[in-house]
């Protein structure tokens, strides 16, 4: 078991992410030397512990989003990237951010799972878990309309492998992993696309081959009830929200944000800054929790 402490960024600091932290070295005082939280300093002042980012006299206010805020939680960001890869941290866990307010201060990622993969290096991918369903994404931040033209045999083979990886450290002995198909029906043999047989069924069929338990591509509109019902372990889903809305529909108090594939450990809560109840003791800590045992439990 590693013995060095987990970096939690601050994420907006006009966002939930202070709290939650904040409320989570409550009620885990006995842990609290296994965490160091990255932020603003009056936050830091408040917890007592941590690494102070930004300007001294910026005042975090919750719910009112400013660039100062954007700029603090890239600093984080950086701050975390940088000590794991020096050894001073085992893992990160990312509060979150707004992705249009980060891109207004000339933040070039679409997210953190991109930001941290070009500072710690690999291929990565998206994966969610923590509660009842493990999701992984061959696609993520693009367009619907260009999910046809950007899924590879290639892509499909990372999420799968990734997966399979995932849930042998959460306790499996030989991981279940379903595909889902692009199309409706899987495509139901080319009549409703083109792209479930000539692009995903090869990924799967170059996998079996190699040994590993992975079916499909399976219809997306049964194969998570067929999950939940405990005939896979892991679903990779093609695109966005084919996976995360049936994840987010069961799981969204209890699953977390992984990025896969990387050299250091990276999770997150599974939602967003939730600037409307910022501040009010309201945040449902739920995700959270899951963030810092998974990335406990993965940098092991």
């Amino acid at each position: 078991m590693s013995t060095l402490p987990i970096a939690v960024t601050c994420g907006d600091p006009a966002g939930v992410g202070p709290e939650l932290l904040a409320s989570w070295l409550k009620s885990h005082p006995e842990s609290a030397s296994s965490v160091v939280p990255i932020g603003p300093a009056d936050w830091i002042a408040q917890l007592g512990q941590g690494l102070a980012v930004g300007p001294k006299d910026f005042v975090t206010r919750p719910g009112q989003p400013d660039e100062a805020g954007q700029l603090i939680a890239i600093e984080a960001m950086e701050m975390a990237a940088r000590g794991t890869t020096g050894g001073r941290f085992a893992a990160v866990v990312t509060g979150p951010v707004n992705k249009k307010g980060l891109a207004g201060v000339g933040y070039s990622f679409p997210g953190q799972t991109e930001f941290f993969a070009s500072r710690w290096s690999g291929e990565p991918v998206m994966a969610f878990a923590g509660g009842k369903m493990t999701v992984g994404l061959v696609t993520w931040h693009i367009p619907l309309s260009e999910v046809p033209r950007a899924v590879t045999t290639a892509d499909i083979r990372r999420t799968v492998l990734a997966l399979i990886s995932l849930r042998v450290k959460l306790g499996d002995r030989r991981p279940r992993i379903a595909v889902c198909g692009l199309n409706p029906h899987a495509g139901e043999a080319g009549l409703l696309g083109k792209e479930d047989d000539a692009v995903i069924r090869p990924a799967i069929e170059g996998l079996r081959a190699e040994g590993h338990d992975v079916s499909g591509p399976l219809p997306g509109d049964t194969v998570f009830h067929r999950h939940l019902q405990g005939e896979f372990d892991a679903v990779a889903a093609i695109y966005h929200d084919q996976g995360l809305a049936p994840l987010k529909a069961v799981d969204f108090s209890t699953s977390a944000n992984l990025s896969l594939g990387l050299k250091h450990v990276r999770t997150s809560p599974d939602h967003g800054t939730a600037y409307e109840i910022a501040g009010q003791g309201k945040a449902d800590r739920g995700s959270f929790d899951s963030a810092m045992r998974l990335a406990r439990l993965l940098s092991a």
